[in-house]
C-alpha cells in the first residue's frame, strides 16, 4: 500500500486528521513570514504566495521521498535574521536570499558526506530525549505566549529601556479579563477532555471550536473582501547568487549553516521520539533522505525569495493525532497549495485558537522525560541544560549547544574522554566558536 500505512500502524483517516492538525498549527507562517520579510523590502503579497508555495513543494517532497511525517515551511527566527540582519548588511534582500541558497547547498553537501547523519547518531540517547522534551517546553511556551497567558511586563520593558542591565521579571501572567486567554483556555479544556475520552481528531476539533468561538466574540473575523485571489510571484528567481559569494559575507553564511544544521536535528529527533519512529538500535529510518530534503528545501526557499525553508516541529501536532507517514505531508501540502489562492481564509484562525494545540503537543512531547536517567550525572546535567535553555533562549540550536558543550566538558573533567564520540567533540567546538561570535 502507498506510504506503507499498515506497516506503520496507521490509517488514512489518522493521516488526514494529522495533516489538518499540523497545517492548522503552522498556518500562522502564511502571515508571519511575509510580515517579517516586508522589513527587508520584500512585497507582502508576493511573499505570502511564495511562502505557501514553498511550504507545499517542500512538504510534498518530504512525504514522497522520505515518507516521514514532518512538514516544512520558511523558518521563524531564520526569517528574522534574513530580514533584519543579513539583508541590511548585504545591501539587498536578493543577496540575502543568495546566501540562503548557498546555506542549503552547503548543508546538503554535509548530508552527502555523511556528516549530518553521523552527528545525529553520535548524540547520546538521553540527550536526544532531552532535545525532544526541551522542544516540547519550547512549543508549550510559544502556545502560552500566543494565548497571552504569558506576557512581557510593561514595567520590565520600561526598566530595561532606562537600564539594560536591570534585573526585572522577563515574563508574567496575562490578564484573564482579555478575550484571547479565555478563548485559549476554553480550547485547551476541550482538547484535554477529548483526549481523555480518546476522541479521534481532538486537537483539530479544539482548534476549530476555538476559532468558531473567536468569531463570535470578535477575536477573529471572516474575510471582508474576496476569499480567493490570484497570487503574485515577484520574488521567484530573484536571488543574487553572485553577490552572495562575497568573502566578507562568510561569517553570516556560517551562522545560517549552524542554526539550520542543528535546528533540524532537534526537530527530526523530537518528531521521531514523539511518534516512536525508530528502527532497532534507535536509528531513524531514511534519515539521510529526511536530512537531504530538508537541505534542498532551504535552497528552494531562497530561490522563491521567502527565506530558508526548514522542518517544522509543529508537525508534532499531526503525529499526536496518529500520523506516521508521508501521507500526512500530502494532506498538508494540498492545504498549503489551496492557500496560494485562498490565504484570506486562513486569517480566520486566530493565534489564540491554535495556542491550546501547541500547549497540548508540548505536554505530549514532554512525556519522554520519564525515560531519562537522572542518576547518570554525566548526561543528566547536560540534558537538564537542554530542557532549561531551549525555551528560555527561544532557540532550539542554543539549547542544544549549551547541552553539548556541558556534556563534553563534564566527560573531559571526569577523565572519560574516550566515551565521547568524535562528532560530539566537533559539535562542542563549533558551538563554543558560534557562541563567541554572535
Amino acid at each position: 500500500m502507498p506510504f506503507d500505512l499498515q506497516e506503520h500502524g496507521t490509517t488514512p483517516a489518522r493521516e488526514v486528521r494529522g495533516g489538518f492538525a499540523t497545517f492548522l498549527t503552522m498556518a500562522y507562517i502564511l502571515f508571519a513570514n511575509p510580515s517579517i520579510l516586508a522589513a527587508a523590502g520584500i512585497p507582502f503579497e508576493a511573499a505570502a504566495a511564495g511562502t505557501a508555495a514553498a511550504a507545499a513543494i517542500c512538504t510534498l517532497l518530504m512525504g514522497l521521498v522520505a515518507n516521514f511525517p514532518v512538514a516544512l515551511a520558511p523558518g521563524m527566527g531564520l526569517n528574522a535574521v534574513v530580514a533584519f540582519q543579513i539583508a541590511g548588511q548585504t545591501g539587498s534582500w536578493q543577496t540575502a536570499m543568495g546566501l540562503v541558497i548557498l546555506n542549503g547547498l552547503l548543508v546538503l553537501a554535509l548530508v552527502f558526506a555523511g556528516v549530518r547523519e553521523a552527528m545525529m547518531q553520535a548524540i547520546p540517547l538521553d540527550l536526544r530525549r532531552a532535545i525532544s522534551v526541551g522542544i516540547g517546553l519550547f512549543i508549550a511556551l510559544i502556545g502560552a505566549v500566543n494565548a497571552r497567558l504569558v506576557v512581557i511586563p510593561a514595567s520590565s520593558i520600561a526598566a530595561l529601556n532606562t537600564n539594560p542591565l536591570a534585573t526585572v521579571p522577563p515574563v508574567t501572567s496575562g490578564s484573564l479579563h482579555a478575550s484571547e486567554p479565555l478563548l485559549a483556555l476554553g480550547g485547551l479544556l476541550i482538547i484535554a477532555f477529548l483526549l481523555a475520552r480518546k476522541v479521534p481528531g481532538a486537537i483539530v476539533i479544539g482548534i476549530l471550536s476555538a476559532t468558531a468561538a473567536g468569531i463570535l466574540v470578535g477575536v477573529s473575523h471572516l474575510p471582508s473582501d474576496a476569499w480567493l485571489r490570484m497570487p503574485r510571484f515577484d520574488t521567484v528567481f530573484q536571488a543574487d547568487l553572485r553577490g552572495a559569494f562575497d568573502i566578507h559575507l562568510l561569517p553570516m553564511l556560517l551562522s545560517l549553516v549552524m542554526v539550520d544544521f542543528f535546528d533540524t536535528l532537534g526537530t527530526v529527533t523530537a518528531i521521531a521520539e514523539t511518534g516512536r519512529l525508530y528502527e532497532a538500535g534507535g536509528r531513524i529510518p531514511r534519515l539521510r533522505s529526511i536530512l537531504a530534503i530538508d537541505s534542498v528545501s532551504a535552497a528552494i526557499g531562497g530561490t522563491l525569495g521567502v527565506s530558508s525553508v526548514t522542518s517544522y516541529v509543529e508537525s508534532a501536532a499531526g503525529v499526536a493525532e496518529g500520523a506516521r507517514t508521508g501521507l500526512h505531508n500530502v494532506v498538508v501540502a494540498v492545504l498549503f497549495t489551496v492557500c496560494i489562492f485562498a490565504a484570506p481564509v486562513i486569517s480566520v484562525v486566530p493565534a489564540a485558537a491554535t495556542a491550546p494545540a501547541l500547549i497540548v503537543v508540548g505536554f505530549l512531547m514532554c512525556q519522554q522525560i520519564v525515560r531519562m536517567d537522572f542518576d547518570a550525572i554525566d548526561t543528566a546535567i547536560p540534558a537538564f541544560l537542554i530542557l532549561l535553555m531551549t525555551p528560555l533562549t527561544f532557540s532550539i540550536s542554543h539549547g542544544i549547544g549549551f547541552g553539548f558543550v556541558a556534556y563534553v566538558g563534564i566527560k573531559l573533567l571526569r577523565g572519560r574522554a574516550s566515551e565521547v564520540e568524535p562528532m560530539m567533540y566537533a559539535a562542542a567546538v563549533l558551538f563554543v566558536a558560534y557562541f563567541s561570535w554572535i
